[in-house]
């Protein structure tokens, strides 16, 4: 074969492999992956040749059964199916993930001071219980009213997605803020869900599991940082979730709060390993090189390296780091390839209008609390706390441009989708479904329409600033 064709395909992958990289650290990169897999979500449970197979492979069973001498047995973990496992085990680390981000603003980011932490969390309060409050009002004695938590959640992934998109329009502080606020909103949507969407509670394993946490905590106090000694222990602290009747979800959250901040060497103890470093990288320049590079000699120093670097890492910053494209790209992904597919049996699912006396309305409740409710909670609760002076006003900020920004907090999707898989336990399977399926679809048009309207309300913001600067 030619040379040349050889070298045009291995520049052509060169290419596309720089592309892929550059796409996936894009802000935006994760919500057009999330988008475009509820698009295809949405498809395989409509398309007759493929809706039999999505809803089958879903409700796979997964357990595995576990014999014992006397010929009896069980099945563990009990219940779970495909379904189950990408909302039970893989969620997990979404929310421990979650938690680890949320520990490091409390501990040294945007919350890590009452002057910072104030007006987001006061914003997000307010972005939780307004809509919360409208979903009540409509559907307060119905068999809907069990939802109000489903459109309280912001996704930051979208939201943060988009202020990238609108660049410069948006001043830095009010971009910060948005990012604070949907932190502080995922930690109340954890509450929710913590507080309100959990089973029937079993006090023994829930016991079991309190005294494994403090097991931790008292080995986080002794100054214990090697990563087996937590996340053996999350295996364990995950089992007593999913039997307690606490959402297992939760014991990721937990497990990140444990997780160690500072690292396993000191900075003393680094700049005294630099000077042996210092050493090693001339010994590693000495060494006469056979049989390729890296020969033994240099693996064994490049080890020391690597090992003396990693450790003067806090475990929770490399983990975070460590999962995050795995969370991005594969974990979201595919809960929203599992969830966002809803089975339209009825034209009406899209009318969020519709209203049953018996039944309620899903979709009016949690379109208007997202549409609606969110950026005028947010907006109300700023206005309240700048004007008694309890927080400041984000530099540059005027009010138009946090409203027009508080509106892209209505951008529920993964946190609200979530919430509604939880939500209508209580009613009959087939009542139960049909809610649920009605929920997805009203997060999917209160998002978009949330996005959109976000989106124009902050062009025309920009505009009237910008003329307004010019002499």
């Amino acid at each position: 074969m030619p040379l040349i064709p050889i070298y045009t395909w291995n520049k052509t992958l060169i290419n596309f492999g720089t592309r892929r990289k550059k796409f996936s650290q894009q802000p935006w990169a994760q919500g057009v992956i999330l988008l475009a897999c509820v698009v295809v979500a949405m498809l395989l449970a409509n398309l007759p040749g493929t809706r039999d197979f999505y809803f089958n492979l879903l409700e796979t069973d997964l357990g595995i059964t576990v014999s014992s001498p006397d010929g009896g047995g069980f099945i563990f973990p009990a219940g779970m199916t495909v379904e189950k496992f990408i909302n039970d085990i893989l969620m997990v680390v979404f929310f421990f993930t979650v938690g680890l981000e949320i520990k490091r603003e409390i501990v040294c980011g945007e919350l890590s001071t009452p002057r910072k932490a104030i007006l987001p969390v006061i914003a997000a309060l307010g972005g939780v219980l307004a809509p919360a409050l409208i979903y009540v009002l409509v559907n307060h004695g119905t068999a809907a009213s069990s939802g109000w938590g489903i459109p309280t959640a912001t996704d930051i992934a979208f939201a943060v997605g988009i202020l990238s998109i609108l660049g410069d329009r948006v001043p830095v502080s009010l971009k910060v803020f948005l990012t604070a606020l949907a932190i502080a909103d995922d930690l109340m949507a954890i509450l929710v869900v913590a507080l309100f969407y959990g089973g029937k509670i079993n006090i023994l394993l829930l016991g079991i599991a309190l005294l494994l946490v403090l097991l931790i905590i008292f080995m986080n106090r002794m100054g214990e940082k090697r990563p087996w000694f937590y996340l053996v222990p999350a295996v364990a602290v995950w089992i007593l979730f999913y039997y307690s009747g606490i959402h297992a979800t939760m014991s990721g959250v937990v497990m990140a709060f444990l997780i160690p901040m500072k690292p396993r060497y000191s900075k003393s103890y680094y700049y005294r390993k630099r000077k042996i470093c210092r050493t090693k990288l001339s010994e590693f320049d000495s060494i006469h090189e056979s049989g390729g590079f890296p020969n033994g000699p240099q693996r064994h120093i490049l080890r020391e390296l690597s090992k003396t670097s990693k450790d003067c890492i806090g475990l929770s910053y490399r983990l975070e780091h460590g999962l995050a494209p795995w969370v991005n790209f594969l974990i979201m992904p595919v809960f929203a390839l599992a969830n966002a597919g809803v089975r339209i049996t009825d034209p009406s699912y899209f009318n969020v209008l519709s209203y049953s006396p018996e039944l309620g309305s899903v979709s009016m409740g949690i379109f208007l609390g997202l549409l609606f409710g969110k950026p005028l909670g947010i907006t109300l609760a700023s206005f309240l706390a700048v004007k008694t002076k309890v927080a400041a006003m984000p530099d540059r900020a005027t009010w138009r441009m946090l409203f027009a920004v508080a509106c892209l907090g209505g951008i529920g999707f993964t946190m609200s989708i979530f919430v509604d898989t939880l939500s209508f336990g209580d009613q009959a399977e087939q009542v139960t479904l049909m809610l649920r399926d009605m929920g997805k679809v009203a997060v999917l048009l209160g998002s978009l329409c949330a996005g959109i309207l976000g989106s124009v309300l902050v062009v025309i913001a920009s505009r009237g600033s910008r003329a307004g600067r010019q002499p």
